[in-house]
């Protein structure tokens, strides 16, 4: 099916007719994506995203915790096992990051074949303004024993994955729990955590995806060797294979987003943009340094152009760019792509894995020009 629009094509999809097989979304993949919600891009153009565009990835039930029931234990290999209140933690002077948080699995959707799963495009991101408590502090309150190698983070909701039930459970070493800006978090953007992102105190591990930043904390044990849990093992890897145990998932890899230029086809989200001067917007960010470079192609990757970049005001956080293209009528494939200040530069090609981790392949936006 296509409709016109402008002169122009917009090829239609997700109706359920002209679908080639293995192109439609299973009941699953749509039952995740209606629990779960990605950032509408055009919340590009604010530098802090609104708490209610923020993305958001619930593994299993948002839990029912009552923040004057709740304790945060830490325990295992520590001299002072503790038992915190949420008063506690607040009472304890606080540091607020601008942090953006990417799930790992964004771009999944996109590859071919499309690992099963949270079918997120591109639009699993968000930056937000976090307050907390240093999680270093508290672990040197507990004392950390000789031969501490993990500490692990227990989130209070629970469920079935991979046959097993569990509840979320992710680990750093303690080099990486006791870094400087680990926090745990009751505030964003100045308010008080929401249920679904983790009320009443949650991990925040910048740089690093999502899945790291373990919601709902209610637990903190520290081992004597390397965690092997289900979300630490089976999941989040960088593998190939069912069988290939793979890389783990660890810090966010560099990538750029386009604000969405002139408006949507309602359908395709094609854009269709009048000619003449068009300054394009975007955003860029990575989890191993600040934003050195962004260019972009109006030609669907022949030509590259740099982009100019704003002051990016936190290493944790996304640096705004913009391009002036003189737009002339016609159809445009537009890209963007960004290095970082290690020299990773985006892929145009798919980096394919089995659980479509990292994708972080330059978006495509095409455009109409009238």
């Amino acid at each position: 099916m296509e409709n016109q629009a402008s002169g122009g094509r917009f090829r239609a999809v997700g109706d359920g007719s002209g679908l080639a097989p293995g192109e439609g979304f299973y009941q699953e993949e749509v039952q995740l994506a209606l629990r779960n919600r990605g950032m509408p891009l055009e919340g590009m153009r604010y530098p802090v995203t609104p708490t209610g565009m923020h993305y958001l990835l619930v593994h299993f039930d948002v839990p029912d915790i009552r923040a004057t029931d709740w304790r945060l234990k830490v325990s295992g290999l520590v001299d002072n096992p503790l038992s915190l209140s949420l008063e506690d933690i607040k009472s304890r002077a606080a540091r607020t990051l601008t942090v953006t948080l990417e799930c790992a699995g964004n771009g999944r959707a996109l590859l071919k074949p499309r690992p099963v799963s949270q079918p997120w495009l591109v639009e699993a991101i968000g930056t937000a303004q976090w307050t907390g408590l240093p999680l270093r502090r508290v672990l040197a309150d507990a004392g950390l024993k000789k031969g501490a190698v993990d500490v692990v983070f227990t989130g209070l909701d629970r469920g079935v994955q991979g046959g097993e039930v569990q509840y979320y459970q992710r680990s750093l070493t303690v080099a990486e729990a006791t870094a400087e800006d680990v926090l745990l978090v009751y505030e964003m953007n100045g308010e008080p955590l929401q249920p679904q992102h983790g009320y009443p105190l949650r991990l925040l591990v910048p740089g690093w995806y999502g899945m790291a930043s373990v919601k709902w904390l209610g637990r903190i044990e520290v081992l004597g060797e390397p965690f092997q849990g289900y979300q630490m093992a089976h999941t989040y890897r960088y593998s190939q294979t069912a069988d290939d145990p793979g890389e783990p998932v660890t810090r966010i890899r560099v990538r750029s987003l386009l604000v969405p230029p002139g408006i949507p086809d309602f359908l395709t989200r094609t854009r269709l943009v009048e000619a003449g001067l068009v300054v394009l917007r975007g955003r860029a960010w990575s989890g191993d340094g600040l934003i050195q470079r962004v260019e972009v192609s109006t030609d669907g990757g022949n030509v590259w152009q740099d982009a100019q970049l704003d002051r990016q005001n936190s290493p944790y956080g996304w640096c705004g760019w913009s391009l002036r293209w003189e737009a002339a009528p016609g159809q445009y494939q537009i890209l963007s792509r960004a290095t970082d200040a290690r020299g990773n530069t985006q892929p145009v090609d798919q980096p394919w894995t089995f659980q479509g981790m990292g994708n972080n392949m330059a978006q495509a936006v095409e455009v109409f020009v009238e």
